[in-house]
């Protein structure tokens, strides 16, 4: 497990960022906080036992260099990414140290391979964009169920949320893409990013029993979108959103989520149903949990162990699906993520999911 290396959270008092320092403890890392808010870092540090907490602003790089240093590795959970993505990576290079963020910024994870991919490979260095729930969860699952499949025609991710109260996080990181799109929405299909003016569709998508047919809102582009062309040749990759959980994450007066158990966790539950299909097969992966946002710690800190115990496929830039071997990713978070790969099966001839 963590064997006492000191990680870097930057970002530690936001609310994901608590869900990672206290996973990062129990698995025997000593979190070292970190952050813009020097009031916020010092009222988390009364609760936190560890090193006094390092202040660090993206826009002071001497500052970054000072909390990195004698660390093992750095987690970004402070959003927006499009501001901190950047600085927090150039700090992790210059610190010779592995680098794994949160991020569900549709442009800040381009950003992220578009900028470091030559360099963190020149490097050696180890760069895990968007390992959360989205992006990581999805790309893992989509990873899982190509299998031996070196290509597959087009794969889809659907979500299920029983509800979505959004963070202060996702509304901020959620105004900037917006801003940067221009109103417009991003798909990926025919093998390139496009973006559009149109509405996306609503489809009917049948998720596993119980839960069964949903209407959802397709073409509802998240990170795993982003992530999995980056390392699967699939040309057609799209996600899916229930339409009631579209409308609360969309709407300004849904509060933010509550906490409903000792853990902080709130009382949302939420099913991921992966579809790859290549010619006439298909394959099904599907995952189920409680809180998105709680759910992302065991998967920073699942990545983290992997990374600094060596047990990575590669280096450079790299989605989830890539970094580590996937299905044995996803079996290691069963206390956290239910997990299950359906057996291949002839695709039937009528188009419905």
């Amino acid at each position: 497990m963590g064997q006492g290396h000191e990680v870097v959270v930057f970002g530690a008092y936001g609310h994901t960022g608590r869900f990672v320092v206290r996973e990062l403890r129990e698995r025997g890392f000593v979190p070292v906080l970190s952050g813009r808010d020097a009031g916020r870092l010092t009222d988390l540090a009364s609760s936190v036992p560890g090193p006094a907490p390092r202040p660090a602003s993206v826009d002071d790089p001497a500052s970054l260099d000072r909390a990195l240093a004698g660390t093992a590795a750095v987690v970004n959970c402070a959003g927006p990414f499009a501001a901190t993505a950047g600085p927090v990576i150039e700090a992790a290079l210059r610190a010779g140290i592995p680098y794994v963020d949160v991020a569900a910024e549709l442009e800040a994870i381009v950003d992220t391979f578009t900028r470091f991919t030559d360099r963190a490979r020149a490097a050696g260095a180890v760069i895990v964009p968007a390992m959360a729930f989205y992006g990581g969860l999805g790309d893992l699952l989509v990873t899982a169920a190509m299998g031996d499949w070196t290509e597959a025609d087009e794969a889809h991710i659907a979500y299920a949320l029983s509800s979505w109260h959004p963070t202060a996080g996702t509304r901020a990181s959620g105004a900037v893409s917006r801003q940067r799109r221009d109103g417009r929405r991003l798909r990926y299909a025919d093998g390139r990013l496009e973006y559009r003016r149109d509405a996306p569709p609503t489809v009917q998508w049948s998720f596993p029993e119980p839960m069964g047919p949903r209407t959802v809102i397709g073409e509802f582009t998240m990170a795993d979108v982003i992530t999995v062309p980056r390392h699967l040749s699939v040309p057609d990759v799209r996600s899916y959103m229930t339409v009631e959980a579209a409308r609360q994450v969309t709407d300004p007066d849904t509060p933010p989520p509550s906490a409903a158990d000792e853990q902080g966790r709130s009382d949302q539950t939420f099913l991921v149903d992966v579809l790859v299909r290549s010619g006439g097969s298909e394959r099904r992966a599907v995952a189920g949990g409680r809180d998105i946002y709680a759910v992302t710690a065991p998967l920073v800190g699942e990545a983290v162990d992997r990374v600094l115990s060596g047990r990575t496929r590669t280096t450079g830039v790299a989605a989830a699906g890539a970094m580590f071997d996937a299905p044995d990713f996803l079996r290691a978070l069963s206390s956290h993520v239910s997990f299950e790969l359906r057996p291949a099966r002839r695709r039937a001839q009528a188009a419905d999911r």
